[in-house]
């Protein structure tokens, strides 16, 4: 086995690891408990940009690319989708509901993100990627348990779901920027300026007007938000470690498998945290692993396999054919 498979693997088992402890860190009576949803989520992404920015600059350097203003107007649209709509949704989705049916439902993104690439940037998709996109639809409706107790909030899954949506999309928007640029600097901008939009969204539900405005649509959540609260000698080392471990650690454990593997097999992060998170959930939350969320969970895991096993096989044969030409030439 070689070096970079070595590395990769390891790589793949941090991030699976550190991502799928993000829902129940959230829910932690310790930080649901002290930090507003909105205070937490705007919070988070601050740190995990600061800690991303000297990588993304040593890049652009390397690059030799000097960011323009179209780039900052773009990872002002990335962020807008990534931070104030995707992760304000999926907090919303962990205060209301449980952290195991939040981590299974996000971690279909990947499915997501290839259908909307089908969709808005023409690219290929394939008769796995749909029949996992269906895996997923059922795995959902397994959780719902429509004809079951209706234990599950359905308000929870709607919000996991648009979450995933969103996150799908700034991935779909971001995909020939990172292209140009390297996805650390397009996570790293797009953390930046997406807190920072969702800090004036906040600072406007602290004038009368803008509280006003919130109230009258139904958005309460964004009224009145404290920025500094909960941060003490007791919650500060859960907020670092969601900040630099889960939102700038995870995203670069994450990278650095794709680098020394494929994004095919990167992938696999998101085929180990519907197991991994329900367990994390379990026995650090005590959220119990029902029918219907364990149906959920298979449903997902076969939707990944689906997504992911002919497209390894792909890289394989192509590697392999590739192998064979270059000893016939030689």
């Amino acid at each position: 086995m070689n070096r970079n498979a070595v590395l990769g693997g390891l790589y793949i088992a941090l991030a699976a690891v550190i991502f799928s402890t993000m829902e129940v860190l959230l829910k932690l009576p310790a930080v649901a408990g002290a930090f507003h949803p909105l205070q937490i989520t705007m919070e988070r992404f601050v740190v995990g940009g600061i800690c991303l920015l000297p990588l993304a600059l040593r890049a652009l350097k390397k690059l030799g690319y000097r960011l323009r203003r179209k780039d900052l107007a773009f990872f002002a649209l990335t962020g807008l989708f990534n931070i104030p709509l995707g992760m304000v949704v999926y907090q919303l989705a962990i205060t209301h509901g449980q952290a195991n049916v939040v981590a299974v439902i996000f971690s279909g993104n990947p499915i997501f993100v290839t259908v909307l690439a089908f969709l808005l940037l023409r690219e290929d998709i394939h008769w796995n990627n749909l029949l996992a996109l269906a895996a997923e639809v059922l795995g959902i409706l397994a959780i719902v348990d429509p004809w079951g107790s209706g234990e599950i909030s359905p308000l929870c899954i709607l919000l996991s779901i648009l979450a995933a949506l969103f996150f799908s999309l700034y991935a779909v928007l971001g995909k020939k920027k990172t292209a140009k640029v390297g996805s650390i600097v397009v996570t790293c901008f797009s953390f930046l300026f997406g807190a920072a939009e969702l800090f004036l969204l906040l600072l406007l539900g602290h004038t009368g007007p803008g509280a006003a405005l919130y109230q009258a649509v139904g958005l309460d959540v964004f009224c009145d938000v404290p920025f500094l609260q909960g941060i003490n000698t007791t919650t500060l080392p859960y907020f670092l470690f969601i900040g630099v471990v889960n939102c700038a650690g995870g995203y670069v454990f994450h990278m650095l498998a794709i680098e020394k593997t494929s994004a095919t097999h990167g992938s696999l992060v998101f085929f180990f945290k519907p197991i991994l998170a329900p367990l994390f959930a379990l026995a650090v939350l005590g959220e119990a692993i029902t029918r219907p969320i364990a149906l959920g969970i298979l449903c997902f895991l076969a939707g990944s396999l689906l997504s992911i096993l002919p497209e390894v096989i792909r890289e394989h044969r192509a590697k392999a054919a590739q192998l064979s030409h270059t000893e016939g030439t030689e």
